[in-house]
């Protein structure tokens, strides 16, 4: 059996948890509440309750070697620089001392900056990337065997685009999605687990790019949603965020290949 630890178990990682499990993987996952604790070792996933901000040692066998190691603890805008290098040195330090094949760490493509233009993993202006999450994929990338997935904007099941803008003045509708469906974040991680995943950054996007209006309109319109009260095209800018690497890398045909389908 093949071994995996998911720290941070948060949305993404609940569902690849559980599909793993499914597949035969034995699972180690962290998480901050007591109710999601409960709900995994329910499922036969061994979990734990850690903080990152503050707990500095992880409560895991000692002779255990894995696999993979999929990182999926935040960092946000919402966070100081200084809170970001606090939790990620503890995530660092705890890394070092684990015997692991693979890290991944799940980053945003909120990395790259919003303005016009089609983005890829070249890009490397560190002057407009954003700082506080440049600070975090750095600190992981520089742990042996890692790479970093910076995921779009994240939906599916209950995650419908259309029901955060209703009766609401939207203002972002002509900007390009750079969406990702939950399944297909899963699948791809799920196949970069299998092969020998060459090291680097990733971008994971689907290949579709609709406008954000009509993303509304159509998740509105196919559940039940109310619309929106008007459209104001004030934030227009034309940022697309092109995923090619990944695909050409794994030959991943995507469940969800537009935002539209979602």
């Amino acid at each position: 059996m093949k071994n995996l630890l998911i720290l941070g178990c948060g949305w993404v990682g609940e569902e690849l948890a559980r599909q793993l499990k499914k597949k035969g993987w034995n699972l180690w996952v962290t998480t901050r509440t007591e109710e999601k604790y409960h709900r995994l070792q329910s499922d036969g996933i061994f979990a734990f309750i850690h903080d990152f901000d503050r707990d500095l040692n992880l409560d895991l066998p000692v002779d255990v070697s894995f696999d993979a190691i999929v990182n999926s603890i935040p960092a946000t805008q919402r966070n100081t620089e200084a809170e970001i290098e606090h939790r990620f040195s503890h995530v660092f330090n705890i890394l070092c001392s684990l015997n692991y094949k693979k890290h991944i760490f799940l980053s945003s493509v909120g990395v790259y900056p919003d303005r016009d233009g089609n983005f890829d993993e070249s890009f490397g202006d560190e002057g407009l990337m954003s700082a506080k999450l440049r600070l975090a994929e750095k600190k992981m990338m520089s742990l042996p065997y890692s790479s970093t997935f910076r995921l779009g904007g994240l939906f599916g099941k209950e995650r419908i685009f259309g029901k955060y803008f209703q009766d609401k003045v939207v203002t972002i509708g002509d900007q390009p999605a750079n969406f990702i469906h939950l399944d297909d974040v899963v699948g791809i991680i799920e196949q970069s687990l299998d092969i020998n995943l060459p090291i680097g950054y990733y971008n994971l996007v689907a290949p579709e790019h609709p406008s954000k209006k009509e993303v509304i309109l159509k998740s509105a319109q196919k559940y039940m949603y109310s619309y929106p009260s008007a459209f104001e095209p004030k934030d227009s800018f034309q940022k697309v965020v092109n995923s090619d690497k990944i695909i050409n890398l794994l030959n991943y045909e995507f469940k969800y290949p537009s935002p539209l389908d979602f």
